[in-house]
């Protein structure tokens, strides 16, 4: 009988541990303030994370100058044609049909804006595509239409699915059910459509390398606030990297059409102190080990 009663205490301390370690693996670092999240109304970027998003963001940033110049100037020529070359204003047309130096002027200056602007781009472009050596090495895997991560150094799996799945349930309302399990993994109802049930779990300031690859058909894996988006092609693996500079919630999206669902497949990615990190892998090594 106390074999019996022993017994059955391990068995229920072995259930309230495994629960504990699902509980605080699935809760870490609740009170991350959310940063990387789409504003309803604004308009811009996201809040920059990375070194590579404030390079993307420069960038643009360069080049909607150029543009705004380009198109004022266009803009300006044209109602100055207008007037000064209408039918009442220049009532004999000129017989003349070449300029070779406005010929000249006009070819030679687009190719120097495009070659500014390439002087810039591909730099930006080569530090995104160069992979560092990473500290943390991350396989993602797209699904129809779901995640798998796996931290290869580590022994650490698992799969991240949208809270609330509104593709299989066919309704987009927010329901009681939904809001819930929202709240009891830590985010809210506005978080409804953007989080997801486990979390990438990485530490500030650490390199990130993330190798892609599709498990049917091509998937995109997109942070905006971390500047970073690649596809993952079934039978081809690809990287990116990123190393995010403060610590928060993020949310991404599959990026590529991938399917009738491809809209129910969003990212979350979760950046803390090194020393939350360090006590997340344990407790996920225990949940997600390989």
């Amino acid at each position: 009988m106390r074999l019996n009663t022993l017994a059955t205490s391990l068995w229920t301390s072995a259930g309230l541990i495994l629960a504990g370690a699902a509980a605080s693996a699935q809760d870490v670092a609740q009170e991350l303030e959310i940063i990387g999240a789409p504003k309803d109304g604004l308009m811009g970027f996201q809040p920059a994370a990375t070194e590579l998003a404030r390079d993307v963001h420069w960038l643009d940033h360069m080049v909607l100058v150029i543009i705004t110049i380009i198109t004022l100037f266009v803009t300006g020529l044209l109602i100055w044609v207008i007037i000064r070359f209408n039918h009442k204003a220049n009532p004999t047309p000129k017989t003349f049909t070449h300029n070779s130096p406005l010929e000249i002027a006009w070819t030679i200056i687009p190719v120097l804006i495009l070659v500014v602007i390439g002087a810039f781009s591909l730099p930006i472009l080569f530090k995104q595509q160069e992979i560092p050596e990473g500290d943390i090495t991350i396989k993602v895997t797209g699904y129809q239409w779901y995640w798998g991560y796996e931290y290869v150094d580590e022994g650490v799996a698992f799969e991240a699915n949208m809270i609330g799945n509104a593709y299989t349930e066919g309704d987009l309302t927010l329901t009681p059910e939904t809001e819930q399990a929202l709240i009891d993994a830590g985010y809210s109802g506005k978080e409804f459509l953007l989080a997801t049930d486990n979390a990438v779990v990485v530490p500030v300031g650490a390199v990130i390398v993330m190798q892609l690859t599709g498990g049917d058909v091509i998937h995109s894996w997109t942070v905006p606030a971390f500047g970073v988006k690649q596809d993952a092609v079934p039978g081809r693996l690809s990287q990116l990297w990123f190393a995010a500079e403060k610590e928060g919630i993020y949310f991404g999206q599959c990026s590529e059409l991938c399917g009738i669902a491809h809209a129910y497949m969003p990212i979350t990615v979760k950046v803390v102190s090194q020393e939350t990190y360090d006590q997340w892998l344990v407790e996920a090594k225990a949940l997600h080990g390989v």
